[in-house]
């Protein structure tokens, strides 16, 4: 990482929490988890602030896990109940390696987290701490990643970087149609109009509406967060 400078100062990174469980799909991968949490402690020494969204798809996903047996928003509260857990998981290994972490939640929980306070988020990115910010946006019929660019709105920050457990946007999908080609850019209005479901339209029309980009990439290699953080060529961008 030597002589190395970041292309962004601050960053909002959205991890989902199909991608922290690893190959197991469901419940955490403290393997995987750690090799996340290596790679944002080398952009937090590079001088990078980082806030971070997380999914809670490991251990409830809304309105899909309830199946219209529980009414739609409790299913969705439960759905931000199961990223709180994913954020006091992270925020443990990241100390454990010594990164100084808040957790803030939308929900109040005051037992184990921060409310949500914009200026409050703002001055623990300016003195080197990692924010991780959990209960999605407070609200059903929301998703995490529309969370994810309301929270990089409000922290004024310069990128999404938004990994999954795909390496980018392709033309359809890779895993139905072989002939599907992975893309290197693509505009908001494209994403929208052609229907490329990987964010939700809302989180979409959001970004493009505040003017973020978005850097979509695989989180199955944890250093691609460095790497998008220095600028390198990953994953396809939006806007």
């Amino acid at each position: 990482m030597s002589g190395k400078d970041p292309k962004y100062k601050r960053v909002l990174l959205k991890i989902s929490g199909e991608a922290l469980a690893g190959e197991k799909r469901t419940g955490l991968d403290f393997s995987v988890m750690r090799n996340v949490c290596d790679s944002i402690k080398k952009c937090v020494d590079i001088g990078v602030e980082i806030g971070i969204v997380l999914g809670g798809g490991n251990f409830w996903r809304g309105v899909k896990d309830g199946e219209g047996k529980i009414e739609r928003t409790r299913a969705d509260h439960m759905g931000m109940m199961a990223t709180v857990m994913n954020c006091l998981a992270l925020a443990d290994v990241l100390e454990q390696i010594n990164v100084p972490v808040r957790v803030q939640t939308a929900l109040s929980i005051s037992a184990v987290a921060e409310p949500y306070i914009r200026l409050r988020a703002d001055m623990h990115l300016k003195k080197g701490r990692v924010v991780i910010f959990g209960c999605g946006t407070g609200h059903p019929y929301f998703s995490t990643d529309t969370a994810a660019v309301l929270r990089a709105a409000e922290i004024g920050a310069e990128v999404i970087l938004l990994a999954k457990n795909v390496d980018g946007i392709y033309t359809a999908d890779p895993k139905l149609d072989p002939t599907a080609k992975k893309l290197d850019s693509i505009s908001y209005s494209d994403m929208l109009s052609q229907h490329l479901m990987v964010m939700d339209s809302t989180a979409t029309s959001l970004s493009m509406d505040n003017d973020i980009p978005v850097l979509l990439f695989a989180l199955h290699d944890p250093e691609n967060i460095v790497r998008a953080v220095l600028g390198e060529k990953i994953g396809t961008r939006v806007g």
